[in-house]
Order: structure tokens, then C-alpha cells, then sequence
């Protein structure tokens, strides 16, 4: 890095505001605010999937969803539910849709022939999640899987289920109806909801979406100033990706299953650690499994027909 690098601020990098809250910056790579501190998130997502897996068959599976205004908005053959694994990783935009997907990678190896970055929209799928997950008020599930998605670096945008365009429809169009499916389980019939309902995951798919803003360093030159008070200008330098999306996706994959698994631990500890016996039945000997309040009706309202967890004795 040469001198003007460690003197000026990179414009919307977080030079200026460690230097405000620190008196410091890692010029070199970004220390901190640089995406290279999510390796350990990836790797703790890992098991976090494992967990899911092994309890429920959850399944966690992100792919990318938007680069600039190139969308599976308009792939006439994209389905949701049938996305696979290997549909994601079978290009290197990590789209799901074959056609789509080459209209992004040309879209991105051109903005990156003019030096400069573009955004977009990963969108990540739970499939599986047991209802009950999350709390009311302060720890509702979409609100930590906000929190969560949103302290990735360069995310500047949250949505679960229908999100903002959900703003567009009555109340009438929003709702997602209830009806007894054949096994005599309690489903939506659309999920506009986004598998979570009053910040309490309700069975159904978990459906959320993260915008990434476009590359901060990019290769033409810009208006800044130095640590000094001083105006000049500056031009990045060094492997800098065009577009961040495609590596975004183990990313918010991470943080989502992290997030549920978390959910998952603390229904545990919240609602199976004690056990009360209802009025009109005996209390249980000592010797038998504590069974969970509500065992029955998370059953029900459970399309997997799954029982969160009991206390293991």
C-alpha cells in the first residue's frame, strides 16, 4: 500500500469511522470490517447445520437471487421449492436458474472490465424448521435473523417472506390461509408469512432475503479526504471482486443456520428444563420422560409432524 492509501479515507469503506471510534485502521485488507473475518462464522454455520440436520432434516440453502437488476424475477421455470444444492453450485454466480445465471456473470465481467462494482439480493431458504421456534417481542426469530444477516459486511437490506413488497397487497391478499393438509396437520396454503408468524417460526419454509451493496473499492478514481482534513483523490488498488453476491451465499447460509440453531437451544432451555403436570393428571414418576407443554399442538401445527425437543433423562 502506498502512502496515499494509509493517509485517505476509502470512500464507504470503514476507514473513517474506525478512525472516528478508534484512532486507528487496519489499512492493510480492512482488519475487522474486511468479509474475511466470516471464515469463522461459515465454519460454526457448518455445524449449526449439522445440528439441524440430525434433529429436524433441516435444510439450509442459499443462492443468488438478484445482481443489479438481473433477477429470478423473470425466470418463467424458477421454483423455490425445488431448489437443489447442486442447482446453486452449478455456475459461478451460484444462481439456481442456468439462463439467469449467465445473464449475471455477463452483467458482472462487464462492470468489471470498467473497474467499477455492482450489488444485488441473496435470498436463503430454511426448509424443515420445527414451529415454536423464537419468542415474543424482543427475541422474535425474524428479528434475530435481521441482526444476524445484517452484521455481515456490506449488507444493507433485510426481508423475511413477502417483505417490502408485501406493502403492495390488502390484507386479504396477504394473509396466508390455514387448512388441515391429508395427514391431519395444520398448513398455509401461501407463505407470504415467510415460515415465521408473531415472531414464532409456524413449520412452514423460513424465506428470507439480504441486499449487498456494491464493492466499496473499486478501481476508478474518487473524492476523498485524508486523515488530515486534506481533499484528494484516490484509486483502489489490488483483487477486488466486482460483485460480491456469489460469495455472499455461504455467508447468509451461515448466519441463518447459526441463528435457528440458536432458537432451537433456547426452546429447549425455556420451555423443556421444567416440567408442570396439569391439574386433572397425576404427576409423572420420576422415571418417566418429561413430555413439553404444548407437545400436542406443536405437533399439529408442525407439517414435518415434529416434536421440539423433550428433556432427556
Amino acid at each position: 500500500y502506498d502512502a496515499k492509501m494509509t493517509r485517505a479515507s476509502r470512500p464507504s469503506h470503514a476507514d473513517a469511522t474506525y478512525d472516528a471510534k478508534y484512532g486507528v485502521r487496519a489499512v492493510a485488507g480492512g482488519g475487522r470490517s474486511s468479509a474475511r473475518e466470516t471464515i469463522g462464522r461459515v465454519a460454526g454455520g457448518a455445524v449449526a447445520k449439522e445440528i439441524l440436520r440430525t434433529y429436524c432434516g433441516c435444510e439450509v440453502l442459499g443462492y443468488v437471487r438478484q445482481v443489479q437488476d438481473v433477477s429470478l424475477d423473470d425466470a418463467e421455470a424458477f421454483d423455490r421449492e425445488a431448489v437443489t444444492l447442486e442447482d446453486v453450485e452449478s455456475n459461478i454466480a451460484r444462481c439456481p436458474d442456468a439462463e439467469t445465471a449467465e445473464r449475471m456473470i455477463e452483467r458482472i465481467d462487464a462492470i468489471r472490465t470498467t473497474g467499477n462494482s455492482i450489488g444485488g439480493v441473496v435470498e436463503c431458504i430454511a426448509r424443515n424448521v420445527p414451529a415454536g421456534l423464537g419468542s415474543p417481542v424482543f427475541d422474535k426469530l425474524e428479528a434475530d435473523l435481521a441482526k444476524a444477516c445484517m452484521s455481515l459486511p456490506a449488507a444493507k437490506g433485510f426481508e423475511v417472506g413477502s417483505g417490502f413488497g408485501g406493502v403492495l397487497l390488502t390484507g386479504k391478499e396477504h394473509n396466508d390461509e390455514f387448512y388441515i393438509d391429508a395427514q391431519g396437520r395444520t398448513r398455509t396454503r401461501t407463505n407470504r408469512s415467510g415460515g415465521i408468524q408473531g415472531g414464532i417460526s409456524n413449520g412452514e419454509d423460513i424465506v428470507i432475503r439480504v441486499a449487498f451493496k456494491p464493492t466499496s473499492t473499486i478501481g476508478q478514481l474518487q473524492n476523498t479526504v485524508t486523515r488530515d482534513g486534506e481533499e484528494t483523490t484516490l484509486r483502489g488498488k489490488g483483487r477486488h471482486d466486482p460483485c460480491v453476491l456469489p460469495r455472499a451465499v455461504p455467508m447468509v447460509e451461515a448466519m441463518v443456520a447459526l441463528t435457528v440453531a440458536d432458537a432451537l437451544l433456547c426452546h429447549h432451555a425455556q420451555c423443556h428444563l421444567l416440567t408442570f403436570p396439569d391439574e386433572n393428571t397425576a404427576a409423572p414418576d420420576d422415571d418417566d420422560a418429561a413430555v413439553p407443554p404444548g407437545a400436542a399442538s406443536s405437533s399439529r401445527f408442525n407439517p414435518l409432524g415434529k416434536e421440539l425437543p423433550k428433556l432427556h433423562r
